[in-house]
């Protein structure tokens, strides 16, 4: 089967082809950093981090880029709250977003372009517009000419007169229509900004992709993606003023991912119903935040509550448990040196399971459906290791199985060797089984407890005595 993926500008699955055999250009729209991100940002951070895994899976070499927006009215409100610079604002969230990266089991992009350190490029690229009749200056603003562009509205499905009203356009009179959108804004006095040929300001919001994405990817993306909501006016924005420079579309693909809702209602500033990330990876692992974004498909509306998380805790409970103890078993077969060949049969249930991911992350990443994979992976493991004898290469089998979709998806802990204790906590545990065959159960209870105080569950097991992190 070949990878589908479904085409926001088709509204159909269409069979992934890459521009250049075995290379994929993909861009991202990153986070306005003027705070720190929420769930909502969190969606197509790890989602896409999933594609691009999947990808690289796959065999392809993906070059990804995701843009910091590092200047902008809200960083401008920002720093006057702060006391502080614009860059001083956006170094302090550039850093809290790389922590939130990292605490979210997200590698880094390929790049991470900023607005303030394309300026040149954007100005460039303004002028290319303005040279081809598609921009013009006002007041030391430039507009872009949105009637000039026969397909603009092809993103978000609708046309220009029905963008004219069914959107409220704020009323501009240096517009030449009230759907031109600004390319680059004239400085207000006190307001950070650059030289340009306009005059002193700051470019619009929709240029800097245009510019930053053509620079580091070329004229045309395999893959742009995004949330849902920057269909309009960001996206359609976007692919008219690139289209309108090259002549060639933006991008082969696009993708883009629903919305997050708060206990059923949409996450909105209004409703002051936002969680961030740095809270939520206090409470939670990032598996199970993982797990959590992954457990519906990425462009239907995800539900947060208390409830969904704790079917993620135990979901991921579930499948590392599986691991944990099948990569036990794994360590005491190679210990006894069992060089014995895999068992067929034992093969052709894991190759049905191998096929089944693939199958489903092939069908427009079904990220549900994968993890369902995942779970019957568990159920067959947990059979096997409810026998008394299992060879070694039957486990090795299923811990690379194992490595292979949760590489991907990365929902569960368990593929790595378990941390090691301290001697300390060690001495202890050896203490305690001491104790227990002495039945001193007092002494024991008393280790047990101290273990616990430092986060260490000790379980029976019938592959022995295990012990895990809280």
């Amino acid at each position: 089967m070949s990878l589908q993926i479904f085409n926001t500008v088709t509204r159909s699955k269409e069979t992934f082809q890459s521009q250049v055999p075995g290379q994929v250009s993909m861009y991202v729209c990153g986070p306005t950093v003027y705070g720190y991100i929420h769930i909502g940002n969190a969606r197509p951070m790890i989602f896409f981090d999933v594609v691009r895994s999947y990808l690289e899976n796959q065999g392809y070499k993906v070059n990804y880029v995701v843009n910091f927006t590092d200047v902008d009215d809200k960083l401008i409100r920002k720093a006057e709250e702060m006391g502080a610079s614009v860059p001083e604002v956006a170094e302090t969230f550039i850093g809290a977003y790389y922590e939130d990266l990292e605490g979210l089991g997200i590698p880094r992009a390929t790049a991470n372009p900023r607005v303030t350190e394309s300026m040149e490029l954007i100005i460039e690229f303004i002028r290319d517009l303005e040279n081809k009749g598609y921009a013009y200056a006002n007041g030391g603003d430039v507009f872009f000419r949105t009637k000039k562009f026969a397909d603009y509205g092809k993103i978000s499905g609708q046309n220009i007169e029905e963008l004219q009203f069914g959107i409220r356009i704020d009323v501009d009179d240096r517009k030449e229509s009230p759907e031109d959108f600004v390319l680059w804004k004239a400085a207000k006095p006190g307001e950070i900004f650059w030289e340009s040929p306009w005059g002193p300001g700051r470019p619009g919001w929709h240029i800097e992709c245009s510019a930053m994405s053509r620079h580091l990817l070329g004229d045309t993306l395999d893959i742009h993606g995004g949330g849902q909501d920057l269909q309009f006016p960001h996206h359609e924005c976007e692919a008219a003023q690139s289209e309108a420079v090259t002549g060639k579309p933006l991008a082969n693909y696009w993708m883009h991912n629903g919305y997050i809702n708060i206990g059923g209602e949409k996450m909105s500033k209004s409703l002051g119903n936002g969680v961030l990330v740095k809270d939520l990876r206090g409470q939670y692992t990032k598996e199970a935040i993982r797990y959590f974004m992954l457990s519906t498909h990425y462009r239907n509306p995800l539900n947060f509550t208390e409830e969904t998380m704790l079917q993620a805790v135990r979901g991921v409970e579930r499948i590392s448990n599986a691991a944990g103890n099948l990569h036990y078993r794994l360590r005491e077969a190679e210990a006894a040196n069992d060089a014995a060949a895999a068992t067929p049969e034992w093969t052709q249930k894991l190759e049905a399971i191998r096929s089944m991911f693939h199958a489903k992350m092939q069908d427009d990443f079904n990220t549900p459906d994968a993890i369902t994979a995942l779970f019957e992976w568990v159920s067959e493991v947990n059979g096997l290791l409810a026998q008394t004898e299992v060879k070694a290469a039957d486990l090795k089998a299923a811990a690379e199985l194992f490595a292979e979709m949760n590489g991907v998806l990365r929902v569960a802990a368990g593929e790595a060797e378990p941390e090691l204790l301290d001697e300390e906590i060690e001495a202890l545990i050896a203490e305690r089984v001491e104790a227990r065959k002495q039945k001193n159960w007092a002494r024991a209870d008393e280790i047990r407890d101290l273990l616990q105080e430092q986060g260490i569950l000790l379980e029976d097991t019938p592959q022995g005595m295990r012990w895990r992190r809280k």
